[in-house]
């Protein structure tokens, strides 16, 4: 059966280079029950490789032929076609399986790209992990699934009972409760992919050409306006992947006493370090760095293949030195950004991010990323996730990192996942043009605490 890939999850075909891998992942940290045996993770391991159930995306591979170069479509694999010992693999951290060793080990994983020649996926299980804990490292190709869909895919593997056992691996596709799988979409035929195309298009034009109103031009990022920083020239294949996580309700607190939103507290932490980090290389442009921000349309529930996202630009004004001042104009920066989404339809927002991203794409698959002005500075990306505590065979989620993507002329991607009370930000950097980049993930919890103190906070905690 063929299913043919809709343009927007097509792109992130046409863009991959064997240097520009154009995956994304996910790092979950576990920590055993209290009563795990000695070989629990031995037996967790033979439990997944006994499992021969593979729901899509993960029994999806492309289909091969000239045409498909241009149109390319999914075929959907047997059981007995796919290599599970090649997607899931058991290792082992060196001693003393901290923090460093950790991150060596996934930034290695998520350096190589996908095999196309098999199903688009693999899932590692990590142990050695110091203090009882092991890692689940996931990685599947970005014409699959996004951020938010990858989110709910990892929720459905795991169960908010701690005494659930003998739960599905994430291939399986079987939600932790329920036992609901995952919708199968239905072929698309081609007549019906060009009628999507036109569909909806006038608005999304009206929408790209009319620019923003007049009460935020003065906010609005502009494609290609943003200045030359040492994240936006060429890059090499290896990755760098680095961590930090705070506890979510001094986020909101931020936000509630400063009267922004979550995501713009999360903007001004990057906006700070980045400013500081590019201070201190001598290397801060006069003009404001901005961010290309994601924006998930996929409605609630929903967990099909392929992506649901919009794309915004907002300014992080890094140009501005006092903290409180640079989260203000950060917040009125982003209700700038959201303002053409907000009036488009909902039919619309594919044809209208085509539309938007195209120059960027184009720029590059023709090799041009790195040598001419970045569309943005970087990806910024906020993933809203589970909220309760999850549990994978009685093995306690206790941190959950989104780890992205990278192109020529964009060296860096800062996302973030909240989960159970934490806010967990993934730092994917280009190893060979940041070599200091977990200077910018340290700088980060600094900005957070410099607002707790001109907001007062850190004050009223102490009291």
């Amino acid at each position: 059966m063929s299913i043919l890939i809709k343009p927007n999850d097509a792109a992130w075909l046409f863009m991959e280079q064997r240097e520009m891998p154009t995956h994304i992942g996910c790092l979950a940290i576990f920590s055993l029950p209290p009563d795990a045996p000695s070989d629990y993770l031995l037996q967790m391991a033979a439990r997944f490789r006994a499992t021969r159930i593979f729901a899509p995306p993960f029994n999806y591979r492309l289909q091969r032929g000239a045409l498909r170069k241009l149109l390319p479509a999914w075929e959907e694999l047997s059981p007995d076609r796919i290599d599970l010992d090649y997607h899931f693999r058991h290792s082992a951290l060196p001693q003393p399986g901290g923090e460093r060793e950790l991150g060596t080990l996934i930034s290695r994983l998520h350096s190589y790209p996908l095999d196309r020649r098999r199903p688009l996926w693999e899932v590692h299980l990590i142990e050695g992990l110091e203090n009882r804990r092991f890692a689940l490292y996931t990685k599947l190709h970005h014409s699959q699934i996004d951020g938010v869909g990858g989110a709910r895919m990892i929720q459905g593997s795991m169960s908010t009972d701690p005494e659930a056992r003998n739960l599905a691996p994430p291939w399986e596709g079987r939600r932790a409760e329920g036992g609901e799988r995952r919708a199968r979409p239905r072929p698309m035929p081609l007549r019906q992919v060009l009628r999507e195309q036109v569909q909806a298009l006038v608005p999304a034009v009206k929408t790209l050409v009319s620019g923003p109103a007049q009460e935020h031009e003065d906010e609005t990022a502009r494609p290609f306006a943003a200045p030359m920083t040492p994240f936006n020239g060429r890059i090499l294949g290896k990755r760098r992947f680095a961590t930090q996580h705070y506890e979510l309700d001094r986020i909101k607190r931020v936000a509630r006493i400063a009267g922004v939103t979550l995501n713009d507290v999360f903007m001004a932490l990057c906006s700070g370090a980045l400013r500081r980090y590019l201070g201190e290389l001598g290397q801060l442009p006069e003009a404001s760095l901005t961010a290309g921000m994601p924006v998930s349309v996929r409605p609630a529930g929903d967990q099909s293949v392929g992506n649901a996202i919009s794309f915004i630009m907002a300014q992080l004004h890094t140009e501005i030195a006092d903290p409180l001042e640079r989260l203000k104009a950060c917040h009125a920066s982003a209700q700038a950004a959201k303002q053409p989404l907000q009036q488009l339809p909902k039919a619309a927002i594919n044809h209208y991010t085509m539309m938007l991203m195209t120059p960027q794409m184009l720029q590059v698959s023709l090799g041009l990323g790195g040598y001419t002005r970045p569309m943005y500075n970087l990806i910024i990306s906020n993933v809203p996730g589970p909220s309760e505590t999850l549990y994978l065979n009685g093995a306690r989620l206790e941190q959950i990192y989104p780890i992205s993507l990278l192109f020529n002329g964009q060296a860096l991607n800062i996302s973030v996942v909240s989960y159970a009370g934490s806010f967990c930000l993934g730092f994917t950097g280009c190893r060979d043009s940041l070599p200091s980049m977990q200077k910018i993930a340290v700088y980060t919890g600094e900005a957070l605490e410099e607002l707790e103190r001109v907001l007062g906070i850190a004050v009223e905690k102490a009291a």
